[in-house]
């Protein structure tokens, strides 16, 4: 028996066979004693009044009595007390009704109903014993609570297995997609399902639409290997021709020294592409596939990081200082951190006019701190956003830093925090919490 969905409906339709039984036979056992008390009523009624029909006929004609109704007669000028049986039993069974209302009421002396019909010749007590009668209607009533309960049984049966047969399907499909992983090595295709033609409509169309949904990721899947790989080498070989080049007419004492500037700030863009190349490419991987790991030492990469920009703050005559508070170690792509890292201070230099960028290595965080414009509430809420500036005329960056820069840290488990006031600089924090050595 398969698990999940089907098991559930079967217990459904159990536990409503259940409860439809149970109320069925409250109900049932309700009308019977109902019914009960209005048949011994009108039987003690049509006993009387033929009694007393036949009384006013023959004045000796004695009370009925039997196994189930018992009578007595009680003159009301006070003469003997008739009935069939006579002596101590027939008093004794007088007294259990001598204090009764007239009318009808319960027997105290057993189950039953007793009958006081009071008139001009006497009083007439007729005793009925329910018994027997409870006898047979508790045997009726067991053998309908079991016609009604195996008939519920069988519908309930039945009802089951035909939602089964309907369900059974969608639970199979719901099973494949529990197992399909779109990453796997079947470029995201889910496994063929086998659908029968007595499955339903609504499990063919389930499982129509899964495949074409499979096919699309598929294609989505393979453009994006295919993306990633051609852009990692299509990409970085022109710009490593770039900066070979670059580096190689700086180098050269013929040289004139009006085009060292120029070439600086190729190498400079350079720089800035390969760092965003690596960011983007390493985003557009999926999350379960990462970069090269490896232990290092943040404050190398940190130290790196500003060697690259420090010629940008001594063009603006900003400082840039480092302070190790500790030494981090960590188990990561060393890349990646060189990445967000690189955004965070060009982002430093670009909106800082005077005083500098602090950079602050504490054991589990690098704090970086600038003395720049910094930012109002309402650009606070947007910072993040891809491509968006606060002044969309500056010419400082393309707005996509900062996104990168939190991106990157959510994948691999490090935070960003970002604090600032206007005019008077931003700090960004990242807590290095997760792949610490």
């Amino acid at each position: 028996m398969p698990q999940g969905l089907p098991n559930r409906i079967r217990d459904a339709f159990t536990f409503q066979a259940v409860i439809a039984g149970m109320t069925l036979i409250v109900c049932v056992m309700t009308a019977a004693f109902i019914g009960r008390e209005v048949v011994a009523r009108q039987w003690l009624q049509a006993e009387a009044d033929a009694w007393w029909q036949a009384k006013a006929t023959d004045a000796s004609y004695p009370p009925p009595f039997g196994v189930n109704l018992q009578g007595y007669f009680m003159p009301a000028d006070g003469g003997e007390l008739q009935a069939i049986i006579s002596g101590n039993r027939a008093v004794a069974n007088l007294v259990w009704f001598k204090g009764a209302p007239e009318g009808f009421s319960p027997r105290r002396d057993t189950e039953g109903v007793l009958l006081v019909d009071r008139r001009e010749a006497g009083t007439l007590y007729l005793a009925a014993s329910l018994s027997l009668f409870d006898r047979i209607l508790a045997l009726a009533a067991g053998a309908l609570a079991l016609l009604m309960m195996a008939t519920m049984f069988v519908v309930s049966w039945m009802t089951y297995r035909t939602s089964k047969r309907m369900v059974l399907p969608i639970h199979r499909l719901a099973d494949e997609v529990g197992r399909w992983n779109p990453s796997d090595d079947d470029d995201g295709v889910p496994a063929a399902l086998s659908t029968q033609d007595d499955a339903g409509r609504e499990a063919q169309a389930l499982t129509s639409a899964l495949h074409g949904l499979g096919d699309r990721i598929g294609a989505f899947v393979r453009r994006e290997r295919e993306f990633t790989r051609d852009a990692s080498h299509e990409l970085r070989t022109p710009l490593t021709v770039i900066r070979v080049a670059s580096d190689m007419i700086a180098a050269d004492p013929a040289t004139p020294p009006h085009q060292q500037r120029p070439l600086l700030r190729i190498r400079r863009a350079t720089q800035d592409m390969e760092a965003v190349i690596d960011a983007l490419l390493v985003l557009a991987r999926e999350r379960g596939v990462m970069p090269q790991s490896e232990v290092f030492d943040v404050v190398e990469v940190v130290e790196e990081e500003i060697d690259k920009v420090r010629p940008l703050f001594e063009g603006k005559q900003l400082s840039l200082t480092l302070d190790v508070q500790g030494r981090p170690r960590l188990d990561a792509p060393p890349r990646v951190l060189g990445v967000m890292l690189g955004h965070l201070l060009r982002n430093g230099w670009a909106f800082t006019e005077t005083g500098g960028v602090d950079v602050i290595i504490a054991p589990d965080r690098i704090i970086v701190r600038d003395t720049g414009i910094g930012m109002t509430a309402d650009v606070l809420k947007r910072v993040y956003d891809p491509f968006y500036r606060a002044d969309p005329f500056s010419q400082s960056g393309k707005g996509i830093g900062l996104s990168i820069v939190r991106r990157l840290g959510t994948r691999f488990g490090w935070p960003v925090a970002l604090d600032s006031a206007p005019d008077e600089g931003t700090t960004v924090t990242i807590v290095l919490g997760d792949r610490l050595v």
